[in-house]
């Protein structure tokens, strides 16, 4: 273990660092999880002071289709996953009812689509929360496919509308030739 360092007047306070070639006093040390050994900020990691029995640390989970619940694999135990739901099924704490709401899908909105604050979009058919309901606040694929749509026939009236302007003769109007040079006063 580690030995105690501290001062005069607080002899228990701190530990030095088991990191070979450290000792650094450390008033608040770390206790790693894997070697049971004290290590002072720099040390704590797993890589940091080569702790062997780090890869038996990890943390899985298992996730539960009915109940989205996050099962802990124990660590040491090799179970398949069939086995652990199994056996959280029977457990009895696998509990439908408490699946995640559905969440609104609009981008960095976290609202959760119930009963009552749910609308389908007329357009486009996508359920969203009452703040993004209108086409234009939850990005609808059928108002987009519209702009394109308008912007396409914009495009192909201005070029037809420049065409109308050559045959003419280039002025603002549609006059012929003739009465178009003249100047009205």
């Amino acid at each position: 273990m580690a030995r105690r360092g501290g001062t005069e007047a607080f002899p228990d306070l701190g530990a030095h660092c088991d990191a070979a070639d450290c000792n650094q006093l450390d008033f608040l040390p770390f206790v790693c999880d894997g070697c049971d050994r004290v290590f002072c900020l720099d040390h704590r990691t797993y890589r940091a002071h080569g702790c062997a029995k780090a890869a038996d640390n990890g943390r899985t989970v298992v996730i539960c289709e009915a109940c989205g619940a996050a099962i802990e694999r124990v660590p040491g135990q090799h179970d398949d996953d069939r086995a652990i739901l199994d056996a959280h099924a029977k457990s009895r704490t696998c509990d439908p009812a408490k699946k995640r709401k559905p969440r609104c899908p609009v981008r960095r909105c976290k609202e959760a689509l119930t009963f009552s604050n749910t609308s389908a979009c007329k357009r486009c058919g996508q359920k969203t929360c009452l703040k993004h309901r209108f086409p234009g606040d939850h990005d609808c694929a059928a108002t987009i496919r519209a702009t394109v749509r308008a912007a396409a026939e914009k495009r192909v009236g201005m070029c037809g509308r420049d065409a109308q302007k050559k045959k003419a003769g280039g002025g603002g109007l549609g006059l012929p030739p003739l009465v178009g040079n003249f100047k009205i006063f």
